[in-house]
């Protein structure tokens, strides 16, 4: 299973966000438009992305719900018929959720920098450090830690749980 160290915090200067983000990627980076439908699982996540513009994939993901760098392992498929597999998943499983964004993709070394502008709940900013064969968690944190500093993102703007648990916390809220 690929593994990768992330960090997810809230944005409250998105135009200054995505001005670093493309001085340290060296590109204006790439604009995607997700939508992420989460299914009920039992251990972890599993979500089916459809991406304007771009094959679809069923993503399945286990992370702990920690503030700071976390260690999240993961798979992914490629899917063909994201409208029907959405309709067997949900009948088998049913939807947590859903979870509509649009996403700046800046790639800063082995670093996916993501900056989303999330339908109902504002700006926010994810690392992805991809951990490479026999690369240990503790440097992904490193990495991970040294681009937070270079994005100017501060430790109270971190947040522990994923944009699906936000977004039904607000709605129970």
């Amino acid at each position: 299973m690929p593994t990768n160290v992330e960090i997810k915090a809230r944005v409250t200067d998105i135009a200054n966000l995505r001005k670093r983000a493309a001085q340290l990627s060296g590109t204006d980076g790439q604009t995607l438009e997700q939508e992420d439908t989460f299914f009920n699982c039992h251990n972890g996540r599993l979500k089916l992305r459809v991406e304007k513009g771009n094959p679809s994939e069923l993503i399945f993901y286990s992370r702990p719900d920690q503030q700071g760098p976390k260690v999240s392992d993961f798979s992914k498929a490629g899917i063909d018929q994201p409208e029907n597999l959405k309709v067997v998943l949900s009948q088998a499983l049913g939807v947590r959720g859903m979870v509509k964004k649009t996403r700046y993709l800046y790639m800063v070394g082995q670093t996916r920098v993501h900056v989303d502008q999330v339908d109902g709940l504002g700006d926010f900013m994810e690392l992805e450090v991809n951990l490479k064969e026999g690369q240990s968690a503790e440097e992904g944190q490193v990495i991970a830690r040294d681009l937070m500093q270079k994005l100017g993102v501060k430790d109270e703007d971190l947040l522990t749980c994923a944009y699906m648990d936000l977004l039904l916390n607000e709605k129970s809220g």
